[in-house]
C-alpha cells in the first residue's frame, strides 16, 4: 500500500543540493564562470498595488492543453491550478487534490479540496477534474500533454470530491506530472462555454489566485487578484506581463523601472543588470539543459557519425562564456547532475562516467564527417533575437560546421513564431537543427529522456530505437526510485551514444528583482507554481524602499 504523497525536502535542503550537484559555483571549462545559487529571494515586507514583469514573447494561447513553452507557463502557473504542485523546493505536495494515494501500482486516487470556488463561478467537483484531464486526451485539442496519459485506461468520478485514475500498467511518473499543466483543472461549465475561443480572449475559468484580465494582443496582458481564492492571498492585486521581444528593449526596461522584474533574463545583459544597483540578479536550479534540437533525420544527420561531428566540433566553453554569461557550465550530457540528486552516489557516478568529452576535437570531426559521405552537405539551423543564447548558439554551430566541411545556414525567426517550433511541425519545416533549452517539468531524469521514444511529442525527427523504447517502458513502470535510476543510466548512456539532441551546457534559473519587489521564487519551479502570488513590497508597500 502506497501512502499519501507528501512533500520530500524543504527548501533549505535545495541549498545543500544546489551546492553539491548543481551547475558549479566559480569558473570551470575556462569559462571564468562566477555565480552562485540562490534557495530564494527575501520575504516581502508587505502588501504591493501591483507590479510589472517582462516576458519575451506573447503566448500564442493559454489553453492549459497547449501550455508547454516559458511564455505560456510563466503567466498561466498564477491563474490555474493541478491537483498536485511543485513548490519553489523542486518538491512534491498537494495541490487542488488535499490528498493523492496509490492503493496498487495502476491506481491513483485523488481526494479533493472541498469548495475551492472557480474565477467563472461555481465550485470545483470531481466532475470537472474528470472533464479536464479528458481534455488532454481529446485528438481534437492536439495536447502537448498527451503523452503523460498514454498509459491512462480511464478517469472516473468516485465521490462528489474524489476521482480515480485507473492506468494500463504502472507508471512511475503520472502522479508527477499532475503537478505541471497536465493536472490542470479548469471548470466544465466555463471552458464550455468558451468553445473555439478559449485560452485566446475572455477568462480561463480556472481556481488559481489571479484571474485574466485584459489582454491588449501584441503588447500586454493583466492579471488581477482573485479574491475568492482559497490558499493563501496574493500579495499583489494586479500583475502587468509586458510582451518584449528584444532582449535589449526587455533590459533596458528593468534598469529604467518600466519593468519591476523578469526570468529568462538576457545573458548578454546579466553584468548590466548585476552592477545597476537598480536590483538584484538571482541564480537558482534551473534544472536545464541548452541543447542543439535535431529536427529531421532524413539527410545527413540521419547519420550518426554526422552527429556526432557537430558534437565535437562545438566550442562548448566558448558558448558558455559568451552566450551564457559565464553562467552555467559545459556539459555532454543531456541531462542535468541535479535532476539525479535522489540517486545514489554510485548511480550518479554510473549516470555521468564514460560520456564523451566537452573539449574540442576537430580532426575527428572532420574524419567523421568524410567518413559519413556527407563533405558539403548544406544544412539549416534556426536563430531568433529572443537572446544571444539563441543566437550565438546557432553562430558556434555553423562555425563548427564549416570547420569539418558542413555548410551551415542560418534561417532567423521572430520570437513568436520561435516557440512555435516546440510545438507546431510546420514550423520546423525546412530547419533540420535550433537552439533548444530544455527544462525539466518534474525531478527526474526520465522527464527529459522519454522525449527520445518512439513518437514522443518533442521527438521532433523521429528518431526510433525499439531497445531505447523498451528502456523507458521499464523505467516507466519501476516506482522504487533507485531502481528505476539504474535503468534510467542506460538510457543516459544510449543519447549520449546516438544524440538525438545535442548536449551543449547546463543553465541555472536568471531573476532579476528591482527595489520595489521580492519573494520570487529563484528556481524553475516558477513554471507550475503560483510564484506572483508570493511577490510583494521589498520595503513599506509602495514605497521602493531598499530592503
Amino acid at each position: 500500500m502506497r501512502t499519501v504523497l507528501a512533500a520530500l525536502t524543504s527548501v533549505a535542503a535545495l541549498t545543500a543540493l544546489a551546492a553539491c550537484v548543481g551547475p558549479p559555483r566559480g569558473g570551470t571549462d575556462g569559462t571564468g564562470a562566477s555565480f552562485a545559487l540562490s534557495a530564494g529571494t527575501p520575504e516581502p515586507k508587505g502588501d504591493i498595488d501591483s507590479f510589472t514583469w517582462a516576458i519575451y514573447a506573447e503566448p500564442p494561447t493559454l489553453d492549459h492543453t497547449m501550455a508547454f513553452d516559458y511564455p505560456q507557463n510563466t503567466i498561466l502557473s498564477n491563474v490555474c491550478e493541478s491537483l498536485m504542485r511543485w513548490t519553489p523546493g523542486l518538491t512534491l505536495e498537494p495541490g487542488l487534490a488535499e490528498k493523492a494515494t496509490n492503493p496498487d501500482p495502476t491506481t491513483w486516487v485523488y481526494d479533493l479540496r472541498s469548495g475551492v470556488r472557480f474565477h467563472s463561478g461555481g465550485t470545483m467537483t470531481a466532475d470537472d477534474v474528470v472533464f479536464s484531464l479528458g481534455r488532454q486526451t481529446d485528438p481534437k485539442n492536439a495536447a502537448a500533454w498527451a503523452q503523460n496519459f498514454q498509459n491512462v485506461a480511464s478517469v472516473r468520478k468516485t465521490g462528489p470530491l474524489q476521482v480515480t485514475v485507473k492506468l494500463k500498467k504502472p507508471d512511475s511518473q503520472f502522479n508527477q506530472y499532475m503537478a505541471t499543466a497536465a493536472g490542470v483543472v479548469a471548470s466544465k461549465a466555463g471552458v464550455t462555454a468558451a468553445g473555439g475561443d478559449y485560452g485566446t480572449s475572455g477568462g480561463l475559468a480556472c481556481t488559481g489566485p489571479f484571474t485574466l484580465g485584459a489582454w491588449q494582443k501584441g503588447q500586454s496582458l493583466e492579471l488581477t487578484r482573485f479574491d475568492g481564492y482559497w490558499g493563501t492571498r496574493a500579495k499583489a492585486g494586479k500583475v502587468v506581463f509586458r510582451f518584449l521581444t528584444d532582449p535589449s528593449a526587455r533590459t533596458n526596461a528593468m534598469l529604467s523601472g518600466d519593468v519591476d522584474g523578469g526570468y529568462l533574463i538576457p545573458t548578454e545583459s546579466y553584468g548590466r543588470l548585476k552592477d545597476s544597483g537598480v536590483g538584484t540578479l538571482y541564480f537558482g536550479e534551473g534544472l536545464s539543459t541548452v541543447n542543439l534540437g535535431i529536427t529531421d533525420m532524413k539527410g545527413a544527420l540521419g547519420d550518426v557519425r554526422v552527429r556526432r561531428a557537430l558534437s565535437l566540433a562545438l566550442d562548448r566553453s566558448g558558448f558558455v562564456k559568451a552566450g551564457l554569461g559565464g553562467a552555467g557550465h559545459a556539459t555532454s550530457s543531456l541531462t542535468t547532475r541535479a535532476a539525479w540528486a535522489g540517486a545514489s552516489p554510485e548511480v550518479r557516478k554510473a549516470a555521468f562516467d564514460g560520456l564523451p568529452p566537452t573539449t574540442r576535437d576537430v580532426e575527428k570531426a572532420r574524419a567523421l564527417v568524410k567518413e559519413a559521405g556527407a563533405t558539403g552537405t548544406s544544412l539549416t539551423v534556426a536563430t531568433s533575437s529572443i537572446g544571444q543564447d539563441v543566437s550565438l548558439l546557432a553562430t558556434a554551430v555553423q562555425a563548427a560546421g564549416s570547420e569539418i566541411g558542413l555548410r551551415i545556414n542560418l534561417k532567423s525567426v521572430a520570437p513568436n513564431a520561435f516557440t512555435a517550433l516546440f510545438t507546431d511541425p510546420e514550423a520546423r519545416e525546412g530547419i533540420d537543427m535550433f537552439p533548444l533549452t530544455y527544462y525539466d517539468s518534474i525531478t527526474d531524469p526520465l522527464d527529459l529522456l522519454t522525449n527520445f521514444r518512439t513518437g514522443a511529442y518533442l521527438n521532433f525527427a523521429g528518431y526510433s530505437d525499439k531497445r531505447y523504447d523498451g528502456l523507458v517502458e521499464q523505467a516507466t513502470a519501476t516506482y522504487d526510485k533507485e531502481r528505476r535510476l539504474r535503468v534510467e543510466t542506460e538510457l543516459q548512456r544510449h543519447a549520449a551514444e546516438q544524440l538525438p539532441w545535442i548536449p551543449v551546457a547546463e543553465w541555472p534559473t536568471a531573476l532579476f528583482l528591482n527595489k520595489r519587489i521580492t519573494g520570487a521564487p529563484t528556481t524553475i519551479a516558477y513554471m507550475y507554481y503560483p510564484w506572483a502570488a508570493d511577490v510583494g513590497a521589498a520595503g513599506s508597500p509602495d514605497a521602493g524602499a531598499t530592503p
